[in-house]
Protein backbone atom coordinates (compact mmCIF):
# COMPACT_ATOMS: atom_id res chain seq x y z
CA UNK A 1 0.00 0.00 0.00
CA UNK A 2 1.01 3.21 -0.81
CA UNK A 3 -0.19 6.89 0.03
CA UNK A 4 0.68 9.59 -2.75
CA UNK A 5 2.62 12.92 -1.43
CA UNK A 6 -0.24 15.69 -1.83
CA UNK A 7 1.01 17.33 -5.36
CA UNK A 8 0.46 20.50 -3.73
CA UNK A 9 3.19 20.59 -1.35
CA UNK A 10 5.95 22.44 -0.96
CA UNK A 11 9.20 21.96 -3.07
CA UNK A 12 11.61 19.32 -1.33
CA UNK A 13 12.46 15.72 -1.22
CA UNK A 14 9.74 14.92 1.85
CA UNK A 15 9.59 18.52 3.21
CA UNK A 16 6.99 20.62 4.20
CA UNK A 17 7.58 24.65 4.33
CA UNK A 18 4.64 27.17 4.24
CA UNK A 19 4.83 30.87 4.83
CA UNK A 20 1.53 30.63 7.06
CA UNK A 21 -2.01 32.10 5.19
CA UNK A 22 -1.85 34.57 7.84
CA UNK A 23 1.82 36.27 8.42
CA UNK A 24 4.35 37.71 6.62
CA UNK A 25 7.50 35.42 6.36
CA UNK A 26 10.14 38.06 6.74
CA UNK A 27 8.98 38.88 10.32
CA UNK A 28 10.22 36.93 13.21
CA UNK A 29 8.65 34.08 14.75
CA UNK A 30 6.81 35.39 17.90
CA UNK A 31 7.46 31.70 19.58
CA UNK A 32 11.35 32.85 21.38
CA UNK A 33 11.83 32.04 24.65
CA UNK A 34 11.23 33.98 27.54
CA UNK A 35 13.91 34.28 30.55
CA UNK A 36 11.81 31.23 32.10
CA UNK A 37 12.68 28.86 29.18
CA UNK A 38 9.03 28.83 28.01
CA UNK A 39 7.64 29.54 24.91
CA UNK A 40 6.25 33.04 25.37
CA UNK A 41 3.95 32.74 22.27
CA UNK A 42 2.00 30.33 23.57
CA UNK A 43 0.59 30.63 27.34
CA UNK A 44 -1.92 28.05 29.57
CA UNK A 45 -4.98 30.04 28.26
CA UNK A 46 -4.46 29.30 25.13
CA UNK A 47 -7.15 26.38 23.82
CA UNK A 48 -6.82 24.13 21.29
CA UNK A 49 -8.63 26.24 18.69
CA UNK A 50 -6.10 28.87 19.21
CA UNK A 51 -2.80 26.49 18.78
CA UNK A 52 -4.28 24.99 15.97
CA UNK A 53 -4.35 28.31 14.07
CA UNK A 54 -1.28 29.61 15.23
CA UNK A 55 0.53 25.97 13.95
CA UNK A 56 -1.11 26.30 10.59
CA UNK A 57 -0.92 30.12 10.32
CA UNK A 58 3.10 30.37 11.27
CA UNK A 59 6.46 29.95 8.92
CA UNK A 60 7.43 26.50 9.96
CA UNK A 61 9.95 24.30 7.72
CA UNK A 62 9.67 20.34 8.45
CA UNK A 63 11.82 17.53 7.91
CA UNK A 64 11.13 14.17 8.18
CA UNK A 65 14.42 11.91 9.95
CA UNK A 66 15.33 8.32 9.39
CA UNK A 67 14.18 7.68 12.67
CA UNK A 68 10.48 8.49 12.44
CA UNK A 69 10.59 11.73 14.35
CA UNK A 70 10.33 15.04 13.05
CA UNK A 71 13.07 18.10 12.72
CA UNK A 72 10.64 21.39 13.12
CA UNK A 73 12.73 24.32 12.31
CA UNK A 74 10.95 27.63 12.94
CA UNK A 75 12.62 31.74 13.37
CA UNK A 76 12.25 30.86 16.92
CA UNK A 77 14.09 27.69 17.29
CA UNK A 78 14.68 24.35 16.28
CA UNK A 79 12.59 21.29 17.74
CA UNK A 80 12.27 17.45 16.79
CA UNK A 81 8.46 16.27 17.16
CA UNK A 82 7.76 12.56 17.92
CA UNK A 83 4.79 12.42 16.18
CA UNK A 84 3.68 8.57 17.12
CA UNK A 85 4.44 9.20 21.15
CA UNK A 86 3.21 12.90 21.03
CA UNK A 87 6.04 14.82 21.88
CA UNK A 88 8.33 17.60 21.08
CA UNK A 89 11.72 19.17 22.39
CA UNK A 90 10.31 22.42 22.80
CA UNK A 91 9.68 24.42 26.49
CA UNK A 92 5.93 24.45 25.67
CA UNK A 93 5.68 20.81 25.80
CA UNK A 94 8.48 19.64 27.80
CA UNK A 95 7.53 22.01 30.85
CA UNK A 96 4.36 22.53 30.55
CA UNK A 97 2.90 19.21 28.41
CA UNK A 98 0.51 21.05 26.57
CA UNK A 99 0.18 19.70 22.65
CA UNK A 100 2.03 22.45 20.75
CA UNK A 101 2.08 24.41 17.64
CA UNK A 102 5.02 21.96 16.43
CA UNK A 103 3.19 19.16 17.01
CA UNK A 104 -0.01 20.09 15.61
CA UNK A 105 1.92 21.04 12.67
CA UNK A 106 3.34 17.67 11.54
CA UNK A 107 0.31 16.33 12.16
CA UNK A 108 -1.80 18.50 10.22
CA UNK A 109 1.04 17.78 7.36
CA UNK A 110 0.98 14.21 7.94
CA UNK A 111 -2.79 14.46 7.32
CA UNK A 112 -3.01 16.27 4.10
CA UNK A 113 -0.16 13.96 2.96
CA UNK A 114 3.00 16.59 2.92
CA UNK A 115 4.74 14.12 4.84
CA UNK A 116 5.22 10.96 5.65
CA UNK A 117 3.56 9.15 8.82
CA UNK A 118 6.17 7.84 11.36
CA UNK A 119 5.68 4.52 10.41
CA UNK A 120 6.40 5.32 6.28
CA UNK A 121 9.00 6.41 4.20
CA UNK A 122 9.64 8.56 0.82
CA UNK A 123 9.98 7.02 -2.40
CA UNK A 124 8.88 7.89 -6.43
CA UNK A 125 6.51 6.02 -8.27
CA UNK A 126 8.30 3.62 -10.87
CA UNK A 127 5.64 5.14 -13.51
CA UNK A 128 5.48 8.73 -13.15
CA UNK A 129 8.18 9.83 -10.54
CA UNK A 130 5.77 11.28 -8.33
CA UNK A 131 6.59 11.49 -4.37
CA UNK A 132 4.84 8.77 -2.77
CA UNK A 133 4.99 7.42 0.57
CA UNK A 134 5.75 3.78 1.44
CA UNK A 135 5.85 1.53 4.74
CA UNK A 136 9.39 1.81 6.09
CA UNK A 137 10.36 -2.11 5.86
CA UNK A 138 9.16 -2.06 1.95
CA UNK A 139 11.52 -3.06 -0.66
CA UNK A 140 11.26 -3.05 -4.29
CA UNK A 141 9.78 -0.38 -6.77
CA UNK A 142 6.51 1.11 -5.61
CA UNK A 143 3.38 3.02 -7.67
CA UNK A 144 1.58 5.57 -6.88
CA UNK A 145 -2.28 5.60 -6.59
CA UNK A 146 -3.09 7.05 -9.67
CA UNK A 147 -1.00 3.80 -11.21
CA UNK A 148 -0.90 1.31 -8.99
CA UNK A 149 -3.42 -1.71 -8.93
CA UNK A 150 -5.03 -3.99 -6.85
CA UNK A 151 -6.11 -7.77 -7.06
CA UNK A 152 -9.60 -7.58 -8.88
CA UNK A 153 -9.37 -4.15 -11.17
CA UNK A 154 -10.18 -4.59 -14.52
CA UNK A 155 -7.38 -3.35 -16.76
CA UNK A 156 -6.87 -2.51 -20.64
CA UNK A 157 -3.70 -4.51 -22.34
CA UNK A 158 -2.33 -1.24 -24.28
CA UNK A 159 -0.27 -3.28 -26.63
CA UNK A 160 -3.49 -5.60 -27.86
CA UNK A 161 -6.60 -3.68 -26.50
CA UNK A 162 -7.70 -6.82 -24.43
CA UNK A 163 -9.61 -6.61 -20.80
CA UNK A 164 -7.30 -8.60 -18.23
CA UNK A 165 -7.96 -8.81 -14.61
CA UNK A 166 -5.68 -7.82 -11.88
CA UNK A 167 -4.18 -10.74 -9.50
CA UNK A 168 -1.43 -9.79 -8.26
CA UNK A 169 1.23 -6.69 -7.21
CA UNK A 170 4.69 -7.63 -6.85
CA UNK A 171 7.56 -6.09 -5.61
CA UNK A 172 10.04 -7.48 -8.85
CA UNK A 173 11.52 -5.02 -11.49
CA UNK A 174 10.25 -6.15 -14.90
CA UNK A 175 13.90 -7.14 -15.38
CA UNK A 176 13.85 -9.50 -12.33
CA UNK A 177 10.90 -11.50 -12.69
CA UNK A 178 11.31 -14.58 -14.49
CA UNK A 179 8.69 -15.81 -16.89
CA UNK A 180 7.50 -20.22 -17.21
CA UNK A 181 9.96 -19.71 -19.61
CA UNK A 182 12.26 -18.48 -18.03
CA UNK A 183 12.68 -14.95 -19.29
CA UNK A 184 12.86 -11.85 -17.76
CA UNK A 185 9.62 -9.74 -18.69
CA UNK A 186 10.92 -7.19 -19.80
CA UNK A 187 13.08 -9.12 -22.69
CA UNK A 188 10.01 -10.07 -24.54
CA UNK A 189 9.44 -7.41 -27.57
CA UNK A 190 6.31 -6.32 -26.70
CA UNK A 191 7.31 -4.94 -23.35
CA UNK A 192 10.55 -2.96 -25.42
CA UNK A 193 8.62 0.40 -24.90
CA UNK A 194 7.92 -0.15 -21.19
CA UNK A 195 10.31 0.65 -18.25
CA UNK A 196 12.34 -2.58 -17.42
CA UNK A 197 12.65 -1.05 -13.35
CA UNK A 198 9.02 -0.67 -13.22
CA UNK A 199 7.39 -3.69 -11.03
CA UNK A 200 5.39 -6.58 -12.44
CA UNK A 201 1.72 -6.59 -12.57
CA UNK A 202 0.30 -10.67 -12.60
CA UNK A 203 -3.11 -10.38 -14.66
CA UNK A 204 -5.79 -13.07 -16.60
CA UNK A 205 -7.02 -12.60 -19.40
CA UNK A 206 -10.93 -11.74 -19.18
CA UNK A 207 -12.20 -13.21 -21.76
CA UNK A 208 -12.04 -17.25 -20.90
CA UNK A 209 -13.38 -16.28 -17.42
CA UNK A 210 -16.44 -17.75 -16.59
CA UNK A 211 -18.96 -20.02 -13.64
CA UNK A 212 -16.78 -22.83 -14.28
CA UNK A 213 -13.41 -20.92 -14.86
CA UNK A 214 -12.51 -18.13 -12.17
CA UNK A 215 -9.68 -16.46 -12.22
CA UNK A 216 -7.77 -18.64 -9.42
CA UNK A 217 -7.99 -21.34 -13.04
CA UNK A 218 -7.18 -19.47 -15.76
CA UNK A 219 -3.12 -19.15 -16.39
CA UNK A 220 -1.73 -15.73 -15.00
CA UNK A 221 0.72 -13.47 -16.80
CA UNK A 222 3.68 -10.77 -16.40
CA UNK A 223 3.32 -7.55 -17.23
CA UNK A 224 5.41 -3.92 -16.90
CA UNK A 225 3.42 -1.66 -14.64
CA UNK A 226 2.95 0.69 -17.19
CA UNK A 227 1.54 -1.76 -20.29
CA UNK A 228 -1.69 -2.05 -18.61
CA UNK A 229 -4.42 1.20 -17.61
CA UNK A 230 -7.13 1.13 -15.63
CA UNK A 231 -10.52 0.25 -16.97
CA UNK A 232 -12.01 3.53 -14.87
CA UNK A 233 -8.64 5.56 -16.24
CA UNK A 234 -9.57 4.40 -19.95
CA UNK A 235 -13.14 5.75 -19.30
CA UNK A 236 -12.53 9.08 -17.70
CA UNK A 237 -9.75 9.90 -20.46
CA UNK A 238 -11.10 8.67 -23.64
CA UNK A 239 -7.68 6.69 -23.94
Amino acid sequence: MTRSRDACAQPGRGRLYTDGSGTDSSETDSSETDSSGTDSSETDDENDEDRSRRARRESMTVFPLRDRRYLVDTAGGTYIVALDVGTCSCPNHEIRGSRCKHLRRVAMAVTEGALPAPDERVSVCAVCGVETFVPLTASGPHLCARHGFARGDAVRDRETGETLIVTGVTDERADEYRTDEGRPVDEYPTNAEYGAHEPVIEAVYAEPLGPTHGVDDARRYGFPASRLVSIETTVETGT
